[in-house]
C-alpha cells in the first residue's frame, strides 16, 4: 500500500491525484475476511416525471446514465449543461434530457395511480403493483411497513452471463470482469432495506437462485442475517434438463431465511413430497397401544399412571377406571367391581409399566371416543388410543367421524385424508416444472411476452409453508417479474379463505431486442410507445388483471383447474388490485402542503390499503377527509380539529389518523383522544422519516 501511495504522490494533476487517493483510502478500509467484493459507483435512477430545471442533475435520454450533466441555465428550450466529469459545457435541448437521482441523494416519492381491477367489491382487501426501480420502492415500503412484513419472496436476476439484467442501466454480460461484484452490490443494497421490512419476531425471506451465484448469495445472507436460521432447498424446475457443456441442469436453489419464531408449517402433502423423509405419519388413523414403551416406561417412573382400567367381563364395554395404586401396593390383590375386569399396564415379560395418560386424562379421551378395546393381542385384551395429533385432526374436521363402536370408540372415514408433514430439502414436484406450469401457463394467459417465468405452484408451495397459518399475512415481492407471486397469493386465499395482502414491485424495462427496435425508430425511454412495452405494463399488470378476471388477454375464459384444487381458472379470484407508478415530489412543496392529492395513495397504503384507493378532484382542497371504508381519516386544517375529532369518534372502523400540523406540541395534544388509533403527523412524519437515499441504508 505504501508503494501505491508513493506513486499517487507523483501524479501532477492535483484533482486527479486527490480522487485516486480517496478511492485507495476506501479500499484500505475494506474488510479482509468474509465476502469481499468491489464497491461500485452509486446506482442512478432516471426520474422521467421530474421537470428539468436549473441545478438539475441530468443525462441524455437513452444515453449512458453515468455520463451526467448539471444544468446551469435554460433558455428557449435549450439547456446549458456542464459535464460532471470533464466540466465541459454543452448546449442540449431539454426534450433530450431526463433528470436523474444518485443513490445517496434525498428524494421524496409518491404513488401515481395507473389502473385498478376490482373483482371483489365487498372485500376491503387490495393488492398493489408498483412500477419503479425496486431500491426506491423498498425505501417507500420501509416508510409504510417497517417491521410488519410476514414474508418476502424474491426471484432476482441469476446473473448467468446472458444479457438478462442491468446495473446502472447497462447490461451486465459474461465479459464484464466485475459481473459478480456488481450483482452483489446490487443485492446488498436491497437486502439491507428488505431486512428492515421483515417482522423480526416471526417472518421469512425466500430467495431463489441458480448455481451461478448461490455461493456468493449464501455468504451474503449469512453476513447480513447472522441472527436468522438459514437453509437452502434444492428444487427441480426442469425435469428434462437444460443442455450445457457440463451436467444437465435440472434444479435451482431456494434460500430460506427464518427470523424469530418462524418455522415451516406441517402441510397436507401428496406422496411425491415424501422423498426419503422418514415420518411416522400414516395415511389412516393410527390406534396405538395405551401402554407406554421405551424410556420412563416403568411403574416407578410415573406412579400416578399405574391404575386399573375397568372393562366389562365380556370385553365389550369400558366401565371406568380405578384410582392409581400406591407404589408398594400389589396390583394382583386389587379387587375389581362385579362383572368387571381390571386391566393394568403389565408388559409381556410380566414387568409393571404405566399408561400413557393419568387416570383423569384417560377418562376424558375415553369419553370422547379416542380409546378402544381390542382382544387381538398376545394377552387377549388391551386398550388402544389415538394420539393427540390425530385427536386434533378429528376435532378440526380433517378426519370425518361416521359413527361409534360398541365400546364407544369413534369410527372414522379417513379415505380423503392427506398426511401433513414438513418435507426434506430436496424437492422434485411435478407441478414445479417451469416449462409446463410457468411458460405455458403464462402464454395461455397473456401470450408469449415473458421468458422463463416461475411455475405458479413452485411459488405457491414455497410461500404456503410459511403463511398457511397466517391468513392475514403481508407478502412482498420486489423482483416481481411476470407477477407469479400475486397470482400464487390469490390462489392461496381462494383455497383457504385467507385475506393475505401482496405487494409487488417491478421496473418497466423493455427487452434488449425491443429496445434496439424502438431506438431505430427514434423512440426513447419515457416515450409512451416505449413504456407500454415495459414489463410492468406489458406483462405483470396484464397477468394480474387476467388471472383475477379468469380470462386471457383476448377476453376468453381460461381453461382447466388449478392443480391440487377444484378451482376452475375461469372463475378468477375474488380479489382487487391497484397499479401505481412511483414518482418523486419537491420537498418544499410537500412541506407547504401542495401535494395533498399526490400523497393520498401513499397514506392509503400506510393505513393498510383497505378498500379502493381514495381520489379527490384536481381543484379540491378539503380541510378534512373521513374515509371509513379505507379505515383512515386525514385532518388538513388544524382549525377544523374539534369537528374532525367528533366525526372520527363516530366511526370505530377508522384505525389510522393523519394530522397535518407543524406544531409538535399541538399534534400531541390533538391525538390524546384517539385511544387505540394509530396516528401520524404530516408532513413532518413523511419528511423526517422518509429520508429516501440519504445513505442510511
Amino acid at each position: 500500500m505504501s508503494a501505491i501511495n508513493d506513486l499517487i504522490s507523483q501524479i501532477q494533476d492535483e484533482s486527479l491525484r486527490d480522487r485516486i487517493q480517496n478511492e485507495v483510502n476506501k479500499m484500505a478500509k475494506q474488510k479482509k475476511f468474509g465476502l469481499v467484493f468491489e464497491e461500485h459507483l452509486p446506482e442512478c435512477t432516471p426520474l422521467y416525471d421530474v421537470p428539468v430545471k436549473r441545478g438539475s442533475l441530468v443525462v441524455l435520454k437513452g444515453g449512458d446514465i453515468n455520463n451526467k450533466y448539471i444544468v446551469g441555465s435554460i433558455v428557449n428550450g435549450i439547456a446549458k449543461c456542464m459535464n460532471k466529469v470533464t466540466e465541459e459545457v454543452e448546449e442540449i435541448p431539454v426534450e433530450n434530457l431526463v433528470t436523474v437521482a444518485e443513490f445517496g441523494e434525498p428524494i421524496y416519492p409518491y404513488l401515481k395511480p395507473i389502473d385498478s381491477i376490482c373483482n371483489a367489491p365487498d372485500s376491503d382487501l387490495w393488492h398493489t403493483l408498483i412500477e419503479a426501480d425496486n431500491y426506491h420502492a423498498l425505501q417507500l415500503l420501509e416508510y409504510l411497513y417497517a417491521g410488519k412484513v410476514d414474508c418476502i419472496y424474491i426471484d432476482p436476476p441469476y446473473n448467468t452471463g446472458a444479457r438478462d439484467w442491468k446495473y446502472n442501466n447497462d447490461y451486465v454480460d459474461s465479459n464484464d470482469q466485475y459481473r459478480h461484484s456488481k450483482w452483489l452490490s446490487m443485492m446488498q443494497k436491497r437486502l439491507k432495506i428488505a431486512k428492515k421490512l421483515l417482522n423480526p419476531k416471526d417472518s421469512v425471506l425466500i430467495v431463489t437462485i441458480d448455481e451461478k451465484e448461490y455461493l456468493h448469495l449464501g455468504c451474503l445472507l449469512e453476513e447480513m442475517f447472522p441472527e436468522a436460521n438459514i437453509q437452502m432447498v434444492s428444487s427441480v424446475i426442469n425435469a428434462k434438463g437444460v443442455a450445457r457443456d457440463e451436467f444437465f441442469r435440472v434444479n435451482e436453489y431456494i434460500f430460506v431465511i427464518r427470523l424469530g419464531a418462524m418455522i415451516p408449517c406441517k402441510l397436507p402433502l401428496q406422496n411425491e413430497w415424501i422423498g426419503n423423509v422418514k415420518t411416522s405419519t400414516t395415511e389412516s388413523v393410527r390406534w396405538g397401544s395405551l401402554m407406554r414403551s421405551g424410556s420412563n416406561a416403568e411403574r416407578r417412573h410415573s406412579p400416578g399412571c399405574f391404575y386399573p382400567i375397568l372393562i366389562s367381563k365380556d370385553k365389550r364395554y369400558f366401565c371406568g377406571a380405578g384410582m392409581p395404586l400406591k407404589i408398594d401396593d400389589d396390583y394382583k390383590t386389587y379387587q375389581a367391581p362385579d362383572n368387571c375386569i381390571a386391566l393394568f399396564p403389565i408388559h409381556d415379560n410380566g414387568s409393571e409399566g404405566v399408561w400413557q395418560y393419568s387416570r383423569d386424562r384417560f377418562l376424558s379421551i375415553q369419553e370422547k371416543g379416542y380409546a378402544r378395546i381390542t382382544t387381538k393381542t398376545k394377552s387377549g385384551l388391551s386398550v388402544r388410543y389415538i394420539s393427540e395429533g390425530w385427536q386434533k385432526k378429528v376435532e378440526s374436521g380433517q378426519i370425518e367421524v361416521i359413527g361409534k363402536n360398541e365400546d364407544g370408540s369413534l369410527v372414522f372415514d379417513d379415505s380423503d385424508y392427506i398426511k401433513e408433514f414438513v418435507p426434506s430439502n430436496q424437492w422434485w414436484i411435478r407441478s414445479h416444472d417451469a416449462t409446463e406450469f410457468g411458460s405455458k401457463l403464462l402464454t395461455g394467459i397473456i401470450g408469449k411476452r415473458f421468458s422463463f417465468p416461475k411455475s405458479l405452484y413452485a411459488v405457491h408451495d414455497a410461500i404456503r409453508f410459511f403463511v398457511a397459518n397466517k391468513p392475514n399475512a403481508l407478502i412482498v415481492d420486489f423482483f416481481a417479474g411476470s407477477g407469479t407471486t400475486l397470482h400464487a397469493v390469490n390462489l392461496l386465499n381462494a383455497e383457504d379463505g385467507g385475506h393475505r395482502h401482496c405487494i409487488m414491485v417491478t421496473n418497466n424495462e423493455v427487452s434488449d431486442t425491443e429496445a434496439k427496435e424502438m431506438t431505430a425508430k427514434g423512440l426513447k425511454p419515457g416515450d409512451e410507445e416505449w413504456e407500454k412495452l415495459g414489463i410492468a405494463r406489458y406483462v405483470t399488470w396484464p397477468r394480474t388483471v387476467c388471472s383475477i378476471k379468469g380470462e386471457n388477454i383476448k377476453g376468453e375464459p381460461l381453461k382447466g383447474n388449478y392443480i391440487g384444487s377444484d378451482i376452475p381458472m375461469s372463475d378468477g379470484f375474488k380479489a382487487n388490485a391497484a397499479f401505481f407508478k412511483l414518482g418523486f415530489l419537491d420537498k418544499t412543496s410537500v412541506a407547504l402542503g401542495r401535494h395533498f392529492k399526490e400523497m393520498l395513495p401513499t397514506l392509503w397504503m400506510k393505513a393498510g390499503a383497505h378498500g379502493p384507493c381514495p381520489v379527490i378532484g384536481e381543484n379540491d382542497d378539503p380541510d378534512m377527509l373521513l374515509l371509513p371504508d379505507n379505515k383512515m381519516a386525514i385532518l388538513a386544517e388544524e382549525c377544523s380539529f374539534p369537528k374532525f375529532e367528533a366525526e372520527v369518534l363516530k366511526h370505530p372502523e377508522i384505525k389510522t389518523v393523519f394530522i397535518v400540523t407543524d406544531s409538535e406540541s399541538g399534534y400531541r395534544e390533538m391525538i390524546k383522544g384517539f385511544e387505540g388509533i394509530e396516528t401520524f403527523q404530516l408532513y413532518r412524519d413523511y419528511l423526517d422519516n422518509f429520508r429516501i437515499n440519504t445513505g442510511r441504508n
